[in-house]
């Protein structure tokens, strides 16, 4: 499963590449229209699904795999931790890639940085290792990604409002600001 899929691309690529059967999931509407596009486009049997890893309408013991880039830290991360164990198979793996800050922050610089990408805190490593280990997850891996903030230049797009593409220089002026403090990480667990 592919939490938060967005347009599909994460999706798309795990089962053309893998051959394995992916179902992608998110909350907004208008990403889960372009994902189920992209995969009539390139005729691959994802199921893409418009729903809250909060609650979704699948049984338990689901999935072998799940996987989340960046979501967790716009959902209610126990609700979210507590139905991804649900949906795993026993011995199943979860792979998050998630922000997290390397140290503490003054209140001011961490309003400014809720404020801006909308999460409702700033988690260090720590924060984020009790949250797996609260959700009765084992094998808790962190790998850091040194790599994640090296975007090549972006090509602009009639199908992306301009105001959006400001959005993306906010996000680039936040890293340089809080440069050494925002990072990501990526967690890998076991049910």
């Amino acid at each position: 499963m592919d939490v938060g899929c967005g347009t599909g691309q994460t999706s798309a690529y795990l089962a053309e590449t893998y051959k394995v059967k992916v179902t992608g999931i998110d909350i907004n509407s208008e990403m889960v229209a372009k994902a189920k596009r992209r995969m009539k486009k390139n005729q691959l049997p994802v199921k893409i699904m418009q729903c809250s890893i909060e609650q979704v309408p699948l049984p338990d013991h689901t999935f072998d795999f799940i996987i989340s880039e960046s979501v967790l830290s716009f959902v209610n991360k126990p609700n979210a931790l507590k139905e991804i164990f649900r949906l795993l198979k026993k011995g199943g793996r979860f792979i998050a890639i998630e922000f997290t800050i390397n140290q503490p922050l003054e209140e001011k610089n961490e309003e400014e940085i809720i404020q801006f990408y909308g999460f409702d805190s700033c988690l260090m490593k720590k924060d984020w290792v009790a949250l797996f280990n609260q959700a009765s997850f084992k094998n808790i891996h962190i790998q850091k990604n040194n790599s994640i903030f090296s975007i090549p230049e972006l090509h602009h797009s009639k199908d992306i409002a301009p105001e959006l593409y400001e959005v993306m220089d906010k996000h680039f002026d936040m890293n340089l600001k809080y440069e050494g403090i925002l990072d990501y990480r990526i967690y890998s667990c076991t049910k």
